[in-house]
């Protein structure tokens, strides 16, 4: 622990100068609702009831009066590619025309980046349970698993139809874990081919095990102590070295955020992480954070914010999470955060997230020279 902390301040010392964040904004969830409970619920469900991804006006807001340019906008391959057609080129075409809407407006309308996100945790056909329910796409020993030669035709597919637009960015899958950390890689590469193959040159995200936590990079995870991501994910190849890694890190006790204290620092669990970027010359965004409402969580988040500005390794960020069928309800943080969705209150009729965590410790780390033009990159 004490050689993290020394590293971290090293790390901080020696490019705080020059530290550049690219994107920085805010999660959309709900394209994932309705479907916990019992296997088959929900699917394929309907927009406007079960789901949704975005209210426009929210998005309108987060990008003229806040002024983020970054969204990651949540979805169910479940749902994307039904299982009657298994997972593959072949796509349910209202949900895509649905989930399309929603991110031309992000991006054709509002001009900010929208990151393309399978909420999936790299496992297909059972979404009722997640993280836990679903078969590991990938698994040869799974006779129900999907392939990861389908998980590479779905991502080729999808890719082929946002070719065209330079302001998204593509996300490989939400939180693989409890899985060999090579068959991520192999996951991960079969995306990364489809996606070039496609002819999209945008940012892509790959993710790392155990949740793809930040603080566990570099270390086994899971209850079969998998292989650390860090021994595969620098073993990617992107043709057009368009591809950086995809890390969650939320602050409290176990780094699941569900809790409203507090208690893991950002600086120093990230310190290992930080140092392989270095060494292996790649970049990181961090997807998914949180904190709770009070001036415990607000501090950690603001010291994690200045840490990621202060190290060139990350380009971007963003906080889980608005929505538009969050209601009174906390998506992470304590049951009485409340929702990052404005207009919202939390299940005491109080102010929710967006009117006291985002202010006190988001806005302020807003930086004013986020990208805001040209295709999704690196730069």
């Amino acid at each position: 622990m004490r050689f993290g902390i020394v590293s971290a301040l090293v790390a901080f010392v020696s490019v705080a100068v020059h530290g550049k964040i690219l994107y920085a904004g805010v999660n959309e969830s709900g394209g994932e609702f309705g479907v916990f409970g019992t296997k088959g619920q929900g699917l394929p469900g309907r927009f406007g009831v079960d789901f949704a991804f975005i209210n426009k006006t929210t998005v309108d807001i987060f990008v003229d009066q806040e002024k983020i340019n970054f969204f990651r906008v949540t979805f169910l391959m479940e749902r994307m590619t039904p299982l009657s057609f298994g997972l593959g080129r072949r796509f349910n075409e209202t949900y895509f025309s649905e989930y399309a809407d929603a991110i031309n407006h992000i991006t054709l309308t509002k001009g900010a980046y929208a990151l393309i996100d399978p909420h999936n945790y790299m496992r297909y056909n059972d979404p009722s349970s997640q993280p836990f329910s679903g078969s590991v796409i990938g698994n040869t020993s799974d006779p129900t698993a999907a392939t990861t030669k389908q998980f590479g035709e779905f991502w080729h597919e999808l890719a082929l139809r946002f070719a065209t637009n330079p302001k998204v960015v593509f996300g490989i899958n939400n939180e693989p874990h409890d899985m060999p950390t090579d068959l991520i890689l192999k996951n991960n590469q079969a995306a990364i081919d489809g996606i070039r193959a496609a002819g999209a040159r945008q940012l892509i995200l790959a993710p790392g095990n155990g949740f793809t936590g930040g603080h566990s990079f570099t270390q086994n995870t899971g209850a079969a102590g998998d292989a650390p991501s860090s021994d595969f994910l620098n073993k990617m190849v992107d043709p057009l070295k368009n591809t950086a890694i995809d890390i969650h890190e939320y602050l409290d006790v176990d780094f699941s955020g569900s809790h409203d204290e507090c208690t893991q620092p950002g600086p120093s669990n990230l310190a290992a992480l930080t140092t392989w970027l270095q060494q292996n010359k790649l970049k990181a965004v961090i997807s998914e954070f949180g904190g709770g409402n009070n001036a415990n969580c607000f501090q950690f988040i603001d010291d994690m914010l200045t840490y990621l500005a202060a190290n060139d390794e990350y380009i971007g960020w963003s906080i889980w999470a608005a929505g538009p069928f969050w209601g009174t309800n906390s998506p992470c943080c304590g049951a009485d955060t409340g929702s990052l969705e404005p207009g919202n209150v939390n299940d005491m009729g109080a102010p929710n997230a967006f009117s006291t965590v985002w202010p006190a410790a988001v806005r302020p780390n807003i930086p004013k020279n986020l990208k805001r033009s040209g295709t999704s990159s690196l730069s």
